[in-house]
C-alpha cells in the first residue's frame, strides 16, 4: 500500500517541454529550429529556446 501512494504522488509533477535549439547544416548555411536533431548532417546551437521560432530564449 505505500508502494502505491508513493507512486500516486510522481503524477502529480510535470515535466517541462523539450527546449528548442537552432540547427546548422554541416554542409551549406541552412539553419532549422528544431526539438531533436534533424540527421547527422546537423550540428545543435549553444542557446535553448522555449518556442518554435528559437526567439524566447531558455534562461
Amino acid at each position: 500500500m505505500l508502494t502505491v501512494i508513493a507512486l500516486g504522488g510522481l503524477s502529480l509533477a510535470q515535466a517541462a517541454p523539450a527546449p528548442w535549439y537552432w540547427w546548422s547544416s554541416k554542409t551549406s548555411d541552412a539553419r532549422i529550429c528544431a526539438q531533436t536533431s534533424p540527421g547527422d548532417g546537423w550540428e545543435q546551437g549553444k542557446k535553448a529556446y522555449l518556442d518554435a521560432r528559437c526567439s524566447i530564449e531558455k534562461n
